[in-house]
């Protein structure tokens, strides 16, 4: 089992000396929260909480998840750097392709990028998009920056994205399936989410889940997608929360129903600016020490 460590509530000056810990201690992977902005008034409409509110009140500061990754990438050797979740259709798929391949080069090919389609209207609506087309959007992008990631020269006409031939260099340096590429993750558990995870994507970030059982079903829904899409047979990450999964256990469950990342989050409280460095540091030695050198 790998271990994942988001810092979602930590503060943005200790990322660097966070991830330099966690690489220390054994952690695969940092993996950052993605947000363009949030409404005055936050809508009751996250579909992962009985409030409809997200844990992350509306003066939330937020953060350009590249740019931090590459601040993390320049300080690490071997640790990945994921986001969770960017959404992936609030940007033209030539911006994101560009960002994403520009930090997999510098940082020798260990970039995981974890998407989701967005859930807050009020991002779509405040740079002109149609919220409701945001599923349709997605999956026109993935195939397409696949294509600029592996492609020498790339023409597309598609229902939103068109564009005469382009060369779009440099090509990553990671391969997916035998092809240059960047593994995409993708978040959520609507069944469209669990559609497009099964039938494009490298893996499922599971969010929202507080039953090991439901979570089960969700992966053998996204299994079935695999297979009808021919899939079955090529990598699949799957990761889930590490709260579903705290007791030696609980490990065990997850690792049988095929999940194969637990995501640590530190302890913090949002309203108070982050999580003390200290304390932060010390989750992750403990972690480190007791957990993940066990499993």
């Amino acid at each position: 089992m790998k271990y994942g460590l988001s810092l979602i509530g930590s503060n943005p000056r200790h990322y660097t000396q966070l991830a330099q810990a966690a690489e220390a201690a054994g952690f695969e992977s940092i993996w950052l929260p993605e947000h363009l902005l949030f409404p005055a008034k936050m809508p009751a409409d996250y579909p992962y909480s009985e409030s409809g509110l997200p844990i992350t009140p509306s003066k939330t500061p937020l953060y350009d998840p590249w740019i931090m990754l590459a601040a993390i990438g320049a300080v690490t050797g071997t640790i990945r750097l994921a986001t969770n979740v960017f959404i992936l259709p609030l940007r033209h798929p030539l911006m994101t392709a560009r960002q994403l391949v520009t930090l997999d080069r510098i940082s020798g090919g260990r970039v995981t990028l974890g998407a989701g389609v967005g859930w807050l209207r009020d991002e779509f609506d405040a740079v002109g998009l149609d919220f409701s087309k945001r599923g349709a959007m997605t999956d026109e992008i993935i195939p397409l920056m696949r294509r600029l990631w592996s492609e020498e020269e790339i023409e597309h006409h598609g229902a939103f994205y068109d564009f005469a031939p382009i060369n779009f260099e440099p090509k990553p340096v990671q391969r997916v399936n035998g092809l240059k590429g960047i593994p995409i993750e993708l978040g959520g558990a609507s069944p469209p989410a669990l559609r497009r995870a099964g039938r494009m994507c490298d893996g499922w970030v599971e969010i929202g889940g507080d039953r090991l059982e439901d979570v089960a079903a969700n992966i053998a829904t996204i299994q079935r997608h695999r297979e009808d899409a021919g899939r079955s047979d090529l990598p699949f990450e799957i990761t889930l929360g590490q709260g579903l999964a705290k007791t030696t256990e609980q490990v065990a469950q997850a690792r049988d129903i095929g999940v194969t990342r637990l995501l640590a989050i530190p302890p913090f409280d949002i309203t108070k600016g982050g999580a003390p460095l200290e304390g932060s540091l010390a989750f992750i030695e403990r972690m480190g020490r007791k957990t993940i050198g066990r499993v």
